[in-house]
């Protein structure tokens, strides 16, 4: 342990109320670990806060000496940026009360809440925050990243429904965050991700939510490109109650596919894997989708009512924490064919029968918002491809990195400009300006404002404005 990283942990362990972990110590092993195994990393320090003086703690002892420092919600980063080697992390995993206010529609979560302790709360009222799709996921990191989910179509994206923020600056302050109180750092928070400080509660609108129809089913070879052609051309004026998209995968990676009956033969064969929810109207939804599941010919074919809540961990088993994750992300104007058909030729060479390519189209409510309304990135291309690369095994990682970089750049021609921030990898650095595009210098001159010496920077990093 370097000096800087001693005289740091003398200064927390002074007055920290929460735990505060070094290598070696029982609860490390534990607590080091994040959901990506890409990233095995070994912070010097990892506290654990307990509230915001710890946190104000945290930050007093680091921020003046040159120790990196990671902030952590859920551990879900897919670029690796909640934990750090040699550093400190600032673990906010004690955080997660939620208080509903059924009446008003309203909640409020701490930062360190995962989704699953939000729709736990808030179902007990018969309401749901439009959130991510694997309740393991730290809400911190996914809203202020964006957030798609289920209900992102029908309610707009997490950081739409985000109606104020407190949070603790790089140098100390709490402050809040709100269309009347620091309006700036509102906008910013709503896309610009962990770059202005840590939020430890977020005030949030919720919706009447309790039960969905989900349909599902499977397209093999030939069936495909039909299927993807009658979707774009469909989805423009789709009801904002469907969400309709899918998974392609080699059929060697499809769930119980070589045990379903008529399904033997699509082993390794190219498979689109169909979700098509509605939420709403029980007999309007079923119209819609049993249409999407007979748009071609699909088997194993199944339609559902289920509760939210079941909703909410169907893709939990899909992601595991420990498996390596990788992805490349981008957004498409239209789908054209050529696009369809390399996405599909390019199943036969996946690596790893774990990865797939998330189709989906987002416009409707989302679409809706004002380009300048928030921080985050171009909303006008609603088809939202993401190559979603997983394995098991450090050995095999040049083979699926490969695999990955590979389809991207034979799609990135058709692609407009813009990329998700939750779906970039931390390799991606170069592309944050473009995630944000007209919006960046904006973000810059807000950052400049409340992080000059950039302390927050393990992110999808906006460095501060110089200032003359």
């Amino acid at each position: 342990m370097n000096k800087n990283i001693e005289d740091v942990y003398s200064e927390i362990r002074a007055d920290l109320q929460g735990a505060l972990l070094r290598p070696g110590d029982l609860d490390y092993g534990r607590a080091a670990p994040v959901w990506n195994g890409m990233f095995d990393r070994r912070p010097a320090l990892l506290a654990r806060c307990k509230d915001v003086t710890d946190i104000q703690t945290c930050l007093r002892a680091a921020r003046g000496s040159r120790v990196i420092t990671a902030v952590r919600c859920g551990g879900h980063s897919l670029a690796g940026f909640s934990t750090c080697d040699d550093g400190l992390v600032i673990d906010l995993s004690a955080l997660r009360s939620v208080r509903v206010d059924g009446s008003a529609r309203k909640a409020r979560f701490g930062g360190g809440c995962l989704l699953g302790t939000i729709d736990s709360a808030t179902q007990t009222a018969g309401l749901a925050f439009p959130a991510g799709v694997v309740s393991h996921t730290g809400a911190g990191g996914l809203v202020l990243g964006g957030g798609t989910g289920w209900l992102s179509r029908l309610y707009g994206l997490s950081c739409d429904n985000v109606e104020g923020f407190t949070l603790i600056t790089a140098d100390g302050s709490v402050l809040r965050a709100d269309s009347k109180e620091n309006p700036d750092l509102f906008w910013a928070l709503r896309g610009g991700g962990g770059n202005f400080g840590v939020v430890t509660e977020f005030e949030v609108r919720l919706y009447p939510v309790s039960s969905v129809i989900l349909g599902r089913g499977l397209c093999v070879r030939d069936s495909i490109v039909p299927l993807l052609q009658y979707w774009r051309a469909f989805m423009p004026d789709a009801p904002d109650n469907l969400r309709w998209g899918f998974s392609l995968r080699n059929g060697d990676g499809v769930k119980g596919l070589q045990d379903a009956k008529g399904l033997q033969d699509a082993k390794g064969l190219p498979v689109a894997s169909t979700s098509a929810l509605w939420v709403g109207d029980r007999t309007h939804g079923m119209k819609y989708v049993e249409h999407a599941l007979a748009a071609t010919k699909h088997r194993d074919v199944s339609i559902q009512e289920m509760s939210f809540m079941t909703l909410q961990t169907l893709a939990d088993s899909d992601f595991p924490h420990g498996r390596r994750y990788y992805t490349k992300s981008g957004y498409f104007q239209t789908l054209r064919d050529g696009v369809i058909h390399k996405m599909i030729e390019s199943l036969a060479t996946m690596p790893s029968k774990f990865s797939e390519i998330e189709l989906a189209y987002l416009g409707a409510a989302p679409g809706r918002v004002a380009a300048d309304e928030t921080a985050f990135g171009d909303r006008s291309a609603p088809f939202v491809v993401n190559i979603l690369s997983n394995w098991e095994a450090a050995n095999d990682d040049a083979a699926n990195l490969a695999w990955t970089r590979d389809l991207f750049n034979q799609l990135r021609p058709a692609m407009v400009p813009g990329v998700y921030v939750n779906f970039m990898s931390g390799d991606e650095g170069d592309r944050v300006p473009e995630a944000y595009r007209n919006r960046w210098e904006r973000l810059r001159a807000i950052k400049a404002k409340y992080d000059p010496r950039n302390f927050f920077c393990l992110n999808q990093n906006i460095p501060p404005q110089e200032t003359t």
